[in-house]
């Protein structure tokens, strides 16, 4: 009985071992064959071929056109000052106010230079004076020739005093030559002021012309000849684009920014600004360049004036280029640089395109 239950015994334990050996086995077989199908997978996925459309490329040569931006203001930009020094009394208008010719703009207090006028007249009552007792003097032949002289050219000297202090009073108030605006303010009211200290900036529009002052690069403002054609647009006047002409270029770059100032003159008429309104500009010049034009279905990644654009290496094969952008319009973008000796971009399917990619180009 005994060696019937351990034969019993031996037998199971066979039976189990063989049972989980099988599913060894099983297990091993289906994780061959998955790994099998997930490789042919991605073998499939490396293979997938991308259909493109790609853009030939065509050059043409144009005007260099240089565009800026800027601030409106006058052709005549001036600084108002006293001709003395002295307190400010009173400044009649304020920044960005308007004003006309011959309206007065500001005055020192007059309490010194009263003083003053009052002084000189009483120094030429003297005179007057000392000259018409010498003058009895020498008639008597009481007084010398000398001594009549000196009386007669004190008397000079005070009248001329005289007129100087009364000159010098006209220059203690401040009139407009012209029609013009207050673009700065540069004191205040009580404020001490020496003699040709500039008081305000004006700009003087006494013909009405209007003037955008642009800020250029070295390179672009190089490129630029005076009577250049301009056009002009205004945030304030969106609808309209007004002619204009270069008629100004600075000799020197502004300190504060190191840009070059082009001053291009506004030719429209019948439009009534403020100065200080700002305005793009577009200068043609009368140098040409090569200009290549891509759709923007083409561009990649752009930041400014810097993106990228997939073109075909071969038949099958992508390669990405860095391309520096020049400028837009409606359907195209200008290239500056990137492109040169290259005959067509892709311009669909781009954003599934990378540099391991196969296509299919299906123009």
């Amino acid at each position: 009985m005994k060696g019937l239950l351990q034969h019993l015994t031996l037998t199971n334990t066979n039976m189990k071992i063989k049972s989980t050996y099988a599913s060894f086995v099983i297990l091993a077989f289906l994780l061959i064959v998955c790994n099998s199908r997930e490789n042919d997978q991605d073998e499939i996925l490396l293979d997938e071929v991308i259909s493109v459309r790609t853009y030939k490329l065509k050059s043409t040569v144009q005007a260099y056109r240089v565009s800026g931006s800027g601030i409106l203001g006058t052709q005549d930009e001036a600084r108002y000052s006293f001709k003395l020094g002295g307190v400010i009394d009173r400044i009649f208008v304020n920044e960005g106010e308007e004003f006309q010719k011959g309206q007065l703009l500001a005055q020192l207090k007059l309490v010194e230079i009263e003083s003053g006028e009052t002084q000189a007249m009483l120094g030429l009552e003297k005179a007057q004076r000392d000259f018409e007792r010498v003058s009895n003097l020498y008639a008597d032949s009481v007084a010398t020739l000398e001594q009549l002289q000196n009386s007669k050219t004190a008397l000079e000297i005070a009248t001329k005093d005289l007129e100087a202090v009364r000159f010098n009073k006209q220059y203690a108030f401040i009139y407009a030559r012209n029609h013009g605006y207050v673009s700065r303010k540069l004191a205040n009211e009580g404020e001490v002021i020496g003699g040709g200290i500039p008081l305000m900036v004006v700009n003087e529009n006494s013909n009405q012309e209007w003037v955008l002052r642009v800020g250029l690069s070295d390179r672009d403002w190089a490129q630029i000849e005076i009577g250049n054609p301009s056009y002009v647009t205004m945030t304030a006047f969106p609808d309209q684009i007004f002619e204009g002409k270069v008629f100004r270029k600075s000799a020197a770059a502004e300190q504060g920014t190191g840009s070059f100032q082009v001053e291009i003159k506004l030719e429209n008429q019948g439009f009534n600004p403020a100065i200080g309104m700002f305005g793009k500009a577009v200068i043609e010049t009368a140098k040409t360049s090569q200009i290549v034009k891509i759709p923007y279905d083409a561009l990649i990644e752009a930041d400014g004036k810097y993106a990228f654009v997939f073109v075909p290496d071969g038949d099958t094969r992508v390669k990405k280029l860095p391309i520096i952008l020049e400028s837009f319009d409606r359907e195209y973008v200008n290239i500056r640089r990137g492109l040169e000796n290259v005959l067509e971009v892709i311009i669909s399917n781009s954003a599934f395109l990378n540099e391991s990619s196969k296509i299919n180009i299906i123009n």
